[in-house]
């Protein structure tokens, strides 16, 4: 893609989200949109909402299980930006239709308390890095209507849009992280059970491919940052009136709901 057609799809994105309205997907409009495009354009947006007055508090990692790897046709993770505007507090509310399609999914979040910088990054250095390990909870949107391939996720700030952390916190080297399970329920309904190690085997894995992906375009996993290692469980979708429900068992539980 040229420089204007990024700009342009930019755009589309940025127009999508104010509106609540999805758009048509960027790889129908520039079939020849690939993953450098699709980070570049996923940064242009990451730069707009800096200027509009948004503040970078980390990254989230997606795609990190081998099930959406294969429906999505692809053998690697992807990654999008974190912001102050997106938090939630535990427990907190969110607006339904301050989204065009909310889901929730079960994660683990990283607290850095280290510099980590790719390539070259390992299991054991985002370990010896991270300060603590939280629950999450991961608002994703879709601001592209179906079907989306991996470059409209990875164009679309891979589908981040809110996040909400709470529970207890641990240092990563307290608990075995493989083993920490989640329940995701909705309404006080179970919906979806999982474990973190469907994250690459290990959570802090996905921590380790982001440090190693950023370092490619010169860019660190910076001390205090937050890092949503990814989801080990299928997306919940969130209805008008909902209440999402996150239990990790011996690390707490959190909640939204969305009004």
């Amino acid at each position: 893609m040229t420089q204007e057609e990024r700009l342009a799809a930019a755009d589309v994105l940025e127009k999508a989200e104010r509106d609540r309205v999805q758009a048509t997907q960027l790889s129908i409009t520039w079939p020849h949109i690939d993953f450098d495009d699709a980070y570049a354009i996923s940064a242009e947006g990451a730069r707009r909402k800096v200027a509009n007055g948004a503040r970078i508090i980390g990254h989230k990692v997606g795609l990190t299980s081998k099930a959406m790897q294969r429906s999505s046709m692809i053998d690697e993770p992807d990654y999008g930006y974190l912001f102050d505007t997106q938090m939630i507090a535990d427990g907190g509310k969110a607006r339904h239709d301050a989204y065009c399609l909310p889901r929730v999914e079960v994660e683990l979040a990283f607290i850095m308390g280290q510099r980590l910088t790719g390539p070259g990054v390992t299991l054991p250095d985002v370990l010896r890095a991270t300060e603590y390990v939280v629950p999450a909870i991961e608002i994703v949107d879709a601001r592209l209507k179906d079907t989306r391939k991996i470059s409209d996720t990875i164009s679309d700030n891979g589908a981040g849009a809110g996040l909400v952390l709470g529970g207890r916190p641990v240092k990563p080297l307290d608990v075995d992280l493989r083993w920490v399970g989640g329940i995701m329920s909705r309404n006080g309904e179970v919906e979806e059970t999982g474990l973190a190690a469907g994250v690459l085997g290990h959570p802090a894995m996905g921590v380790a491919w982001l440090a190693n992906k950023l370092g490619t375009h010169g860019v660190s996993l910076e001390p205090g940052h937050i890092v949503l290692a990814g989801s080990f469980t299928r997306v919940v979708f969130a209805r008008k009136g909902d209440t999402l429900n996150a239990d990790f068992g011996p690390l707490g539980a959190l909640a939204i709901q969305f009004i």
